[in-house]
């Protein structure tokens, strides 16, 4: 199955992506406190620094801590917290590695439900459960791994014709229309934080 996807908004990080389960569990680890683009290129550029075309997650789990953190924190950092998001990215990586072998798709591969990929996308380590819902979501809508009650699972973001998060980015105008909800959602809650309380 072809896979093109545009959250990079960068054609080689975008082609990683689409044919790397870690590359895009990794960019969805990153995206967090930075804009999307640069969350989902984040996968290119370590394995570009790491000398590779690929992200390995034996490799990446088996790197001495500090010189990881340097291949994050290099100019351009690939996040605004590069210490940081080089520990969450390693502890993915060893996670991945003890439990699936290394192999991320694993994760989906013989799953049966939904509810069951979900618990194993919220047992990875920075994955909590919205993050986890919304990847679960990317993958029936974009790579079209979809066992048994996937949109259920992912709840809200697995809806068909929503666009509330990364799973319904397919270009330009489902960017857009994604970022026009996530702005329309930050109000509501500022409102709602400002109305008295009885």
């Amino acid at each position: 199955m072809d896979i093109t996807l545009r959250l990079a908004r960068r054609p080689e990080a975008d082609a990683l992506l689409a044919r790397s389960p870690l590359a895009a569990l990794t960019g969805m680890l990153l995206d967090q406190q930075v804009p999307m683009e640069w969350a989902f290129s984040g996968p290119y550029t370590i394995a570009r620094r790491m000398g590779g075309e690929d992200l390995d997650a034996q490799e990446i789990a088996a790197w001495d801590p500090e010189r990881f953190a340097e291949v994050l924190s290099a100019k351009p950092a690939v996040h605004r917290y590069p210490g940081s998001m080089a520990k969450r990215v390693q502890q993915l990586c060893r996670y991945l590695v003890d439990h699936y072998d290394g192999d991320a798709a694993a994760l989906w591969r013989d799953v049966a439900t939904g509810r069951e990929l979900l618990a194993r996308l919220n047992a990875l380590p920075g994955f909590g459960r919205q993050k986890a819902q919304i990847f679960l979501a990317l993958l029936g809508k974009q790579f079209g791994v979809r066992p048994e009650g996937w949109r259920e699972a992912a709840g809200p973001y697995g809806e068909e014709g929503s666009y509330r998060s990364v799973a319904d980015i397919t270009g330009p105008e489902s960017l857009d229309k994604v970022r026009a909800y996530k702005q329309q959602a930050k109000r509501a809650a500022k409102a709602a934080a400002k109305r008295p309380t009885s």
